[in-house]
């Protein structure tokens, strides 16, 4: 039988965890090392964002400082995880033509989660693969998954929860709560397990290791055999570490773009979360540069920098986009699960087009905080709008009217501010208090023949329900809210229920140029109607 290596590199930090990393499939991909299998863990607990995420985007940085959690960035995509010191993580690097063959994507992903699986069974644990990456017990993820590729190496690794830190968690990463509405669930307790929740009792870590062992012999049929670093990757560890623990690493270029005029967009697809930021040159219309992030997953790894080169300098014409992302894809070995080509060419559209709302004054900074619903920006803006939809979370707690409608304008929170000038613009002002009473007002809307809104939103919320806005098929803009949101704070939970419990501020400057927008839309309405 053929024999594979075994390492269990114990507990490390963060940087030399992923220097590990980068440093085995490296050696693997030169043949200069066998075919290996790693248990790791982390000491302190860490935060790693996937390859193309921002690391401001997806962490509570001043709560990990604050926490001493440390922050670092995978080779593999995918989302942010958090490693309490419980959390065991797994590893297969090995040939990929030893592994994975012609099979699909999502064979891959099946076949590369078998071992762990059988490792769990062997435990009393019966888990299962749920495509697209994870592994579960009845319907509760209990190791999240991804891979990346080098060559002709493949690494493809998990994190297999123990006893699980879900309040640290929860207050650690920004993305989860995004997630929360795609797995049908309510809340993150319901949605993950671990070993412990599920035996009753917490096995020793060497019984969980072994069982693992078992089931990675019998999905591969082959023997692993315990072994440690070559005196090679002990040497290469120490030169690449300081690599991995620099600021250049961790936050790398996925950081949002600063230079110059930049416009956004966001969107949800099968595959994950996608953001755009693109770099524009006013002068030569053009991108000077675009970034590409979020928790998607991609073969091969360099795909998105090597697209973000090739959309450097292309002009505005959304033609000529869709040539570039669609010759970009027909030209290379590109995989790129539950994403298209033309999610990406919409996505970069939808971010050109915020350069539209400059003719009605608004800075491209102001329209990077605006989301178009069932529309673009500017056919919405020909709509006359109706409704001023308002979240009570920007009502002062104490306010007589943060738990119902209406407002008695005393000037002490944005609220005021916002239900007057709705007024002066002929719109109706409506406090939604919940989920359900947003979507039975939306309802009620589209019954009513109701032709346009604009509400107030976070991001965290528009994302997470943007394809409930877009199934009522009501136009609307939506305008992003400040502060600490209940996304920000991880209480979303609280908000779907309406006992969020904490104060939200308006943007009044952008609402009010859009409200100045509508009322003299409506001024030259009644005109022409006169």
């Amino acid at each position: 039988m053929r024999e594979w290596r075994l390492i269990d590199s114990g507990h490390r930090s963060a940087a030399e965890n992923m220097a590990l990393d980068d440093v085995i499939i490296g050696c693997r991909a030169r043949e200069l090392t066998p075919n290996t299998v790693r248990f790791l863990q982390f000491d302190p607990p860490a935060v790693l964002v996937g390859y193309h995420q921002s690391v401001e985007q997806e962490v509570r940085i001043e709560f990990c400082e604050s926490k001493n959690i440390e922050i670092n960035r995978r080779l593999t995509g995918g989302g942010a995880i958090f490693f309490d010191k419980k959390s065991l993580g797994w590893e297969v690097i090995a040939s990929k033509s030893e592994l994975i063959a012609d099979h699909s994507i999502e064979e891959v992903y099946e076949r590369m989660c078998e071992g762990t699986i059988l490792g769990l069974k062997t435990l009393g644990v019966q888990a299962s693969f749920r495509p697209k990456n994870d592994i579960e017990v009845e319907g509760r993820k209990i190791s999240g998954t991804g891979g990346t590729e080098l060559n002709n190496t493949f690494l493809f690794q998990g994190t297999l929860l123990i006893d699980f830190d879900v309040d640290t968690m929860l207050r650690a990463l920004r993305i989860p709560v995004m997630k929360l509405k795609d797995k049908e669930i309510e809340s993150v307790k319901q949605r993950v397990t671990c070993i412990k929740w599920e035996l009753k009792q917490l096995p020793t870590l060497n019984d969980i290791k072994n069982a693992l062992k078992d089931g990675f012999e019998r999905a591969f049929k082959m023997k692993l055999v315990k072994s440690e670093l070559s005196s090679y990757e002990e040497n290469l560890l120490k030169e690449r570490l300081d690599i991995f623990k620099s600021k250049k690493w961790i936050f790398l270029d996925r950081r949002p773009l600063n230079e110059g005029v930049s416009v956004h967009a966001v969107n949800k697809t099968p595959g994950g979360l996608i953001r755009i930021s693109l770099a524009l040159d006013r002068e030569l219309d053009v991108i000077k540069s675009a970034l590409i992030t979020g928790d998607f997953f991609v073969f091969p790894s360099r795909t998105i920098l090597d697209l973000e080169a090739k959309l450097k300098g292309a002009s505005y014409n959304e033609n000529e986009i869709r040539s570039i992302v669609y010759d970009f894809f027909e030209t290379r070995k590109i995989l790129i699960p539950g994403v298209t080509p033309d999610d990406l060419v919409k996505l970069i559209s939808k971010a050109i087009k915020k350069m539209e709302y400059e003719s009605l004054g608004i800075s491209l900074e102001e329209a990077n905080h605006i989301y178009a619903v069932n529309g673009n920006p500017m056919s919405i803006l020909d709509n006359s709008w109706e409704f001023l939809l308002l979240p009570y979370c920007a009502k002062l707690l104490a306010c007589e009217y943060r738990k119902k409608d209406g407002c008695i304008n005393c000037g002490k929170c944005s609220m005021g501010f916002a239900y007057e000038m709705a007024e002066k613009a002929g719109l109706v002002p409506l406090t939604i208090q919940n989920f359900e009473h947003l979507i039975a007002t939306l309802k009620g809307f589209r019954e009513d023949g109701v032709k346009g809104y604009i509400g107030c939103c976070c991001e965290g919320f528009y994302i997470k329900h943007q394809d409930d806005f877009e199934a009522i098929q009501v136009p609307g803009i939506l305008i992003d809210i400040d502060d600490k949101t209940c996304y920000d704070l991880g209480k979303e939970k609280e908000a779907y229920n309406g006992s969020f419990e904490n104060q939200t501020i308006l943007k009044i400057d952008l609402l009010s140029k859009i409200l100045d927008i509508c009322l003299k839309k409506n001024i030259h309405g009644d005109e022409k109607r006169g």
